[in-house]
């Protein structure tokens, strides 16, 4: 084969493949989060469980919030501000009634998850977040980044009501 035909052969497919490469190395920006650009962790399904809650109100769900190594070993340690490379994930589903359980309790009590209807992503960079505290957000829905630039610029404002010695985190660790 000649070398001219292999080297125009690389720079065609090279051609083909980079408009590609974005979705493949970084997400692309229907997957990052608009401002802080953060994005779904691969395998956060797997992390271990720091909080369950029941939000009442507007929002009406359940909410199970997710760490990776680094967070889990912050909560459990009582590690604050918590070490960049923290990240905590809330998962969060309308609730249904369960007619199976509250057929066998004999009485309408019982709850499970419904439709989801957000995953919440925040991130410890204290380097690359240092006006919102070393914290970035992301709202994903569906499994693509809610867009919304005025959605993100309330997540700051927001957990800036919480104690100071809680470095901006709701959640607290339920052993």
């Amino acid at each position: 084969m000649n070398l001219a035909y292999i080297r125009l052969s690389a720079i065609a497919a090279a051609a083909c493949f980079l408009p590609f490469m974005s979705n493949l190395v970084g997400g692309s920006d229907a997957e990052t989060s608009p401002i802080f650009g953060v994005e779904v962790p691969a395998g956060y399904r797997d992390w271990r469980l720091i909080s369950v809650a029941h939000e009442a109100g507007d929002l009406d769900d359940l909410r199970a919030v997710l760490g990776n190594d680094i967070a889990i070993r912050a909560f459990r340690e009582g590690i604050r501000p918590f070490p960049d490379g923290t990240v905590i994930a809330r998962l969060a589903w309308k609730h249904v009634p369960s007619q199976e359980n509250n057929a066998a309790f004999g009485r309408e009590q019982s709850f499970v998850p419904g439709a989801s209807t957000n995953l919440q992503i925040s991130v410890k960079d204290t380097k690359k977040y240092i006006e919102t505290g070393g914290w970035g957000y992301g709202q994903f829905e569906g499994g693509k980044a809610n867009r919304s630039e005025a959605l993100m610029k309330t997540c700051f404002p927001c957990h800036t009501q919480t104690k100071a010695a809680e470095d901006l985190v709701f959640t607290r660790y339920a052993q």
